[in-house]
């Protein structure tokens, strides 16, 4: 047993003494097959067999192993002399047991043939310099928090290693020196070497993953995420859990017919498996057969009996700016309406200031002062801003209730005609707008979100789940993008909602409407997740501009089989193939697919 000194007790002036104190652990404990160091155990491996050849990122399945393993390379140059010495020592010998089979009668051994022939050719290219000699030693140090796991670890490593032809012994009874030797002291106390030539050394380099990391050591591993896919170049699983990133927005780029709501799906189940309530956006009508197989709530916008009032306040909602916040929410509405019609402009300053006396009046109007106590009581309705609006007889004012006459009194005019007749409820709340006219789609998806945003950031009083993760889900987002007030609204649904444990993923198929604008980027910069696939050659280049990609991930993406992604989260990046159960993908596919198709 080795205890270091508590770093209080240690002497002033003794550097030295004190330095183990002060950086390692608080003691060591040492058995014959592994080492309980503080309050972990940890075992070396020590790799004494290779297989006769390599190719690009054989030690890739160690580095990328899915747990704590360091993997530890001693390299020591030979010299040009010693080098040249052995290879001819090595050449006698194979040339030797040669002439020995041909003189007994013998068969030529393959092995011997083939060894002969690379250490002729590794003689020659060491001659003229084009390769040296090293002598290296692979050791993989393998951590746990306790023992049971540490022994399952050890030989799912072994097992990992063998399947690239690594042999693994333990360090018996060297455990201690072993594990010194994998720490970064540059000692190496085993000395296991074998001779790598240049090429078969770099082979290994360099010593990335194609996997996403393990969590760091002392941090606990996630408690949620959810299944992305399998890792294209590795075959693993990719598993992400975007409520541990920095923030847990997400953002999807993809060309139509490249899989993404199919992928989108698969995360909203996966998702309500992890106890997240989901809110989606459907301009398409997809969602619905997954609401249905899930218990979960469809609101079809655009449905005669199905009406939302954008001027209602929760009449449990007690912060003294609720009102206020509803009129702010109005001048967005309405320069959205405006927007939708090919209103170029929107609102000037003077009809800015016609809404807001107008929006103020209508409450009045319905006996809704600031005073909480009279939110309970039936909000106005948009033709009562409308009717203020002409009551209030200046030219800007009758102007404006002239341009919102289409959604007050005329044809579109149904989706505000009422009170709300619909409340969002359940653990999956699908707002399906393709019924509205494509003059009310942007609208529509403005009022969903806005009445997803007030579910969110009820306070939390009123919040009846208390607390629970939510995932807002805007599919096919260039409705909503292509209008300046609508990506603001995005903009700042993104970067609130970290605070209230919810998370934005915005999904669309064009590109440029999100690249394009300073608030796109900003929605980018401020989604920790990012998910791309198969993009058009026309948008490949801003793509790869904007993410940071190089020239081998932009192929991927130009070339991206339906289903294929590229994952970025923080400085990872993983590409995977989304899977899915028979059960799964009988839910996912769209109504008009073939249920036979995969993604």
């Amino acid at each position: 047993m080795l205890t270091g000194r508590s770093a209080s007790a240690a002497p002033a002036g003794a550097d030295v003494d004190t330095l183990p104190a002060l950086v390692g652990p608080a003691s060591v404990e040492v058995t014959a097959r592994y080492l309980k160091v503080g309050d972990g155990y940890t075992s070396t491996l020590l790799v004494n067999g290779y297989p006769a050849e390599v190719g690009a990122g054989w030690l890739s399945p160690l580095t990328g192993w899915p747990g704590r393993a360091d993997v530890v390379i001693h390299i020591e140059p030979l010299a040009p002399q010693v080098a040249a010495s052995r290879l001819r020592r090595q050449r006698a010998r194979l040339e030797s047991s040669r002439r020995s089979d041909a003189e007994h009668g013998r068969l030529d051994d393959p092995s011997t043939e083939a060894a002969a022939a690379d250490a002729a050719e590794l003689a020659d290219r060491v001659a003229c310099g084009a390769s040296r000699l090293f002598r290296v030693g692979h050791y993989v140090a393998v951590h746990a928090t306790s023992l049971e796991e540490l022994t399952e670890s050890v030989a799912h490593v072994r097992a990992t290693a063998a399947s690239v032809m690594l042999d693994t012994v333990p360090a018996t009874w060297r455990q201690m020196q072993a594990w010194t030797s994998t720490l970064p002291l540059g000692v190496d106390s085993i000395g296991m070497r074998r001779v790598f030539d240049t090429d078969s050394l770099s082979a290994g380099m360099p010593l990335a993953s194609a996997d996403l990391p393990a969590p760091l050591p002392g941090d606990p591993p996630s408690a949620s995420g959810v299944l992305y896919g399998v890792n294209t170049a590795t075959n693993g699983i990719v598993w992400h859990d975007r409520w541990a990133a920095d923030n847990h927005n997400s953002v999807v780029l993809a060309r139509s017919g490249a899989g993404k709501s199919y992928m989108i799906k698969l995360e909203t189940l996966r998702s309500l498996y992890d106890g997240v309530q989901v809110h989606v956006i459907d301009p398409e009508d997809e969602y619905r057969r997954l609401a249905g197989a899930v218990g979960g709530t469809v609101i079809d916008l655009g449905a005669p009996d199905v009406r939302l009032n954008p001027l209602d306040i929760a009449a449990d909602d007690t912060r003294p700016d609720a009102r206020n916040r509803r009129a702010l929410f109005a001048h967005a509405l309405v320069n959205v309406l405006l927007g939708a019609a090919g209103q170029a402009g929107g609102m000037d300053p003077v009809e800015r200031a016609a809404l807001d006396r107008a929006v103020n009046a209508a409450y009045l109007g319905a006996g809704v002062t600031n005073d909480p106590a009279t939110w309970r009581r039936p909000a106005p309705l948009l033709r009562d801003v409308a009717a203020a609006l002409e009551a209030d007889g200046s030219p800007p004012a009758v102007t404006l209730a002239a341009r919102l006459s289409p959604w007050t009194t005329g044809s579109f005019s149904d989706l505000f005609a009422g009170p709300t007749t619909t409340r969002p409820t359940g653990h999956l709340v699908v707002w399906s707008t393709r019924r509205l006219a494509d003059e009310l789609r942007a609208p529509g998806m403005l009022l969903a979100l806005d009445t997803i945003w007030r579910v969110v950031d009820a306070p939390p009083a009123a919040d009846p789940t208390g607390g629970r993760r939510r995932l807002v889900i805007v599919d096919e987002a260039w409705t909503l993008l292509r209008d300046g007030e609508g990506v603001r609204f995005l903009n700042r649904l993104a970067k609130a909602a970290r605070k209230r444990r919810a998370g934005l993923s915005v999904i669309t198929q064009d590109a440029a409407d999100l690249l394009g604008s300073e608030l796109g980027q900003a929605v980018i910069a401020n989604s920790a997740t990012q998910v791309l696939m198969r993009q058009a050659p026309q948008a490949v280049a801003a793509v790869a501009d904007s993410f940071s990609l190089t020239g081998g991930e932009a192929r991927m993406l130009l070339s991206a089989q339906r289903g294929e992604s590229l994952l970025l989260s923080g400085s990872n990046r993983v590409a995977s193939h989304a899977v899915s159960s028979y059960r799964e993908h009988a839910l996912c596919v769209t109504g008009n697919t073939d249920p036979e198709e995969t993604p």
